[in-house]
Parts: structure tokens; sequence; C-alpha cells
């Protein structure tokens, strides 16, 4: 369907963010990042997440030569304060108490580096609708550990979607990775090309 001259390199370790990539049906590689995320300080959530993106793609363009790097970053954003991934069992709680009942942010930047140096960074923002939830069910989702490396602390793609009451916009950027938005760009750069019969 699709095909490409370009060695694509995802920059993250995330098993979601793979399994969405892998339905486009191209070969790529994964190498990760070790920068640290909390050294990105900006005005704007959508800068946070942007640069933080850029930061993870930038750390594996600096490994990898001739290639074309997809990097993203996701976070869940609540009255416009940020919900990280949580520690221990009392944050975890603490995030999905603030959440029941209420609407949220998620929001996936998208960095892409490639082979002559051109970045392109997009965010996708998607809003989150969560249910009522019972004392009961939060802290039975909480004992699943499933919260614990999530933003937010919920997986909508796992048991953690018995939270949710509806969405409002792309369903795979709140799993992590927007993959229309990121397919039309890859396109548009000529980075993937629709195969010829």
């Amino acid at each position: 369907m699709f095909e490409t001259n370009h060695k694509l390199v995802l920059a993250s370790a995330s098993p979601r963010r793979k399994e969405l990539l892998a339905m486009l049906d191209l070969p790529f590689e994964i190498v990760t990042s070790e920068v640290e995320e909390t050294s990105v300080t900006a005005t704007t959530m959508q800068d946070y997440v942007k640069g933080v993106a850029l930061l993870k793609t930038r750390d594996v363009a600096q490994k990898v030569s001739n290639a074309t790097i997809i990097g993203a970053d996701t976070i869940v954003v609540f009255d416009n304060e940020l919900l990280h991934k949580p520690k221990t069992r009392e944050e975890a709680i603490s995030h999905l108490t603030r959440l029941s009942g209420k609407r949220h942010a998620v929001m996936t930047a998208v960095a892409i580096i490639e082979p002559n140096g051109l970045e392109t960074t997009f965010v996708e923002e998607t809003a989150v609708v969560f249910h009522t939830l019972s004392q009961e069910l939060i802290e039975a989702y909480v004992a699943s550990g499933d919260s614990y490396d999530k933003a937010g602390g919920y997986g909508i793609q796992t048991v953690g979607t018995l939270l949710v009451e509806r969405i409002e916009g792309d369903y795979n950027n709140v799993v992590g990775l927007p993959l229309a938005a990121l397919f039309a760009q890859l396109v548009a750069r000529r980075i993937i090309q629709f195969a010829k019969e």
C-alpha cells in the first residue's frame, strides 16, 4: 500500500507507539533516547510537549545517520496542570480522583527529523471525559498496576478504558501516537509514497 526509500527510526520505547507505527506496514527500527525530559522549560503546555518530543528525537538523530527519526511525547493536562506518570499509589489515586467526572486534554507532540536535518513538529490534542468514578473502581484500577507508566495515571487501550465516558478527537492520540496526522506529514514530505501497482 505504501513505500518509502527512507530508513525510518522510531525514537520511543513505548510498545503502544510501536504497534501504531507498525500499522503502516513499513520497516522501521527502534532507537530509544536517554534524555531527561524534565530539563525542558516552556511557557505553554504545547511548547513543553513539543520541546520534549524534539529533545528525544534530536538525541536519537545524533546516534543514527542517514535516517528519518520520528519521536513523540504525550502529556495529560487538567486545569492547566500537567499530570505526570504517577510514581506512587497515592499519586495515581490523586490523579484519577481529580479526573473523575471531568474533561481533560491529552496532547501528543510528534517530531520528525529528516536525514538533511530538517525538523517538523506538530501537536495533536484530544479531549477526554471521564465517568464519575467510585473510590472502589479507582483503587481497583490502581491496584492492577496499569497506572504507573502512563501520563495521567491511566491507559485508554487497557482496562483503563472503563474510566472513559467519551473522547473528542483522535483515539490513537490518547494511546500515544496520532497516526493519521503523522501519516499526512510523512506523505507531504514525500517520506512515504503510495505504492505503484
